[in-house]
């Protein structure tokens, strides 16, 4: 006797007979994470684009590839405001690109000019998590210029009480705690559905 071939599942198999793609909806705006140093942005951002399927870009590596030298190099040689203006311009220059999750420094989303551009063409999320978590994160890794001789958390309470309220400016905020990324990323993605299907949805119906 021999067993009976294997029933097709066109469901699984054959696109045609797939439903329409969950992500889609997400993947029609830049999605941009903004917040304090060692919240996550590069890590999760990551992880939240192959998740979409979407490219990922790092500012600060955008940064140092325009400029030549390493982010500590530009603090060092040419100064903090000659960094926040390449910052910006390379912002600019990358919301013009297709969608993809772009990871930013913690001061980019506080310059008013690259937070409206943001704004007004991406999707901006906000990952907030606690100081104190943020300070043994950050405390573990060198190579940050405006931690240079500080203590970590003194710098994080004094960004917080700057940048807070830029980042509240934010179109959407998820906080996040000492878990897994893909616990953050899960929480990024349920907040942009929540987020942006709904407009999606009343588009539909308007039409």
């Amino acid at each position: 006797m021999t067993d009976d071939p294997a029933p097709s599942r066109p469901e699984v198999e054959d696109p045609a007979f797939q439903g329409p793609d969950p992500r889609a909806a997400l993947r029609r705006k830049t999605i941009v994470l903004v917040g304090l140093m060692g919240v996550g942005k590069s890590s999760v951002g990551r992880r939240l684009a192959t998740a979409l399927d979407l490219p990922f870009r790092d500012a600060d590596n955008e940064v140092e590839a325009a400029a030549g030298r390493s982010i500590p190099e530009i603090f060092a040689e040419l100064g903090e405001p000659a960094f926040r203006d390449g910052e910006r311009r390379v912002i600019a220059r990358l919301l013009d690109e297709p969608p993809h999750v772009l990871a930013t420094g913690g001061g980019a989303f506080v310059n008013p000019e690259t937070r409206a551009l943001i704004k007004s063409k991406a999707v901006a999320v906000w990952l907030k998590a606690d100081l104190e978590l943020l300070a043994r994160r950050v405390g573990r890794k060198e190579g940050r210029p405006l931690l240079k001789g500080r203590d970590p958390m003194a710098v994080l309470r004094e960004h917080a009480q700057l940048r807070y309220p830029a980042y509240g400016e934010a179109h959407l905020t998820v906080e996040t705690g000492d878990t897994a990324h893909g616990v953050a990323v899960e929480a990024v993605i349920q907040a942009l559905r929540g987020y942006l299907q709904p407009s999606e949805q009343s588009e539909s119906e308007s039409t």
